[in-house]
């Protein structure tokens, strides 16, 4: 008999946790004052493979913080009354300005917060992190259907200046790690870290090319990864007459994914279609992926890749493996 464990076996066999941390994908921010949301998910124009965070941070303006609010509240219960309608419902956020904020709108929300996967936390830094982790846990101990995720946002001139970024670092992973159950996603703001520099990529550039952000994101992974999905920095370019835009993106997901990244934040239906693409798994990497996780060969650890191209070493290549067939599964494979 053929004991091979297939995809769909090995897929099942990990972490569900892991599952709805990658799912997340491609977050797309949309101002919370856009009033057009439900109409642009009832049209299907959006497509089928993306997250939404509806934001009332940056985006908009102090002046119009409780119109967002509004907003996001009449969006949600558009949604909810007529969902069977939609052909898809993406994973819904609400990007936060304060930890005040978060029970204010989960209150509004009222029956349509079972529509609601998380809340992105802005600015996350240790002195704010408790109130924040206070109050996604005071939901979560109330509510019983589903559960709210955070996902933090790693952003601050804490992290900038080696005097004072890897306390910062320890503070924060040891404040998540005490609530990680509803941590989904560890976001970087690649922009406010530029903004501290003064520094903007260009289409042509990735902000790895910029050595000083680089090293921030660098030491971030490093931190977090065990433990947490770390997703890449936003990408700010999604039109031009040479399709220039879609070539940086697909460049700076290259060494997203290289450095441990999972997922992107953007900002235009325009780059769903290149993240989503850019999270697929390769082929050659699938084949080797179900061939190392099916080794049981009980005298060596080693054996040449499914295309005969390169070595597997199983016990370093297991978690590798585990990530493709997880990005096969959800995203496909290319």
């Amino acid at each position: 008999m053929n004991d091979t464990k297939t995809i769909d076996t090995l897929f099942n066999q990990l972490d569900t946790s892991l599952v709805d941390a990658y799912q997340v994908g491609a977050l797309m921010y949309s101002p919370g004052t856009n009033g057009e949301i439900y109409e642009k998910l009832l049209s299907g124009v959006w497509g089928n493979c993306f997250s939404l965070a509806l934001c009332l941070e940056d985006s908009i303006d102090d002046s119009a913080v409780e119109l967002g609010e509004r907003t996001i509240a009449e969006t949600f219960h558009q949604i909810y009354e007529s969902k069977e309608k939609l052909p898809f419902l993406p994973k819904l956020f609400i990007r936060v300005r304060s930890p005040k904020q978060i029970a204010k709108l989960y209150r509004m929300l009222s029956d349509s917060s079972e529509l609601l996967s998380g809340f992105i936390l802005p600015k996350f830094v240790p002195k704010n992190a408790p109130y924040y982790i206070e109050e996604i846990c005071q939901i979560n101990y109330k509510n019983n259907t589903n559960k709210i995720y955070m996902m933090p946002i790693l952003e601050s001139g804490e992290l900038v200046s080696y005097h004072t970024r890897y306390e910062t670092l320890d503070q924060l992973y040891s404040q998540l790690l005490s609530c990680r159950e509803y941590v989904l996603n560890v976001r970087v703001g690649g922009n406010d870290l530029c903004h501290l520099f003064g520094v903007r990529r260009n289409v042509n550039e990735t902000i790895y090319d910029i050595k000083p952000i680089a090293s921030v994101l660098s030491d971030i992974v490093t931190y977090f990864f065990h433990d947490f999905v770390v997703s890449a920095p936003v990408w700010e370019y999604f039109a031009d007459e040479n399709d220039n835009w879609k070539t940086g993106l697909e460049n700076e997901m290259r060494m997203d994914m290289l450095n441990g990244f999972i997922g992107k934040t953007i900002i235009h239906p325009n780059q769903i279609p290149v993240v989503a693409n850019g999270l697929k798994a390769n082929a050659h990497d699938v084949a080797d992926a179900v061939k190392i996780l099916n080794f049981q060969n009980p005298l060596v650890n080693v054996s040449k890749s499914a295309w005969g191209t390169r070595m597997n070493e199983m016990k370093t290549h297991a978690n590798w493996a585990k990530k493709q067939i997880l990005l096969a599964k959800i995203y496909g494979v290319r």
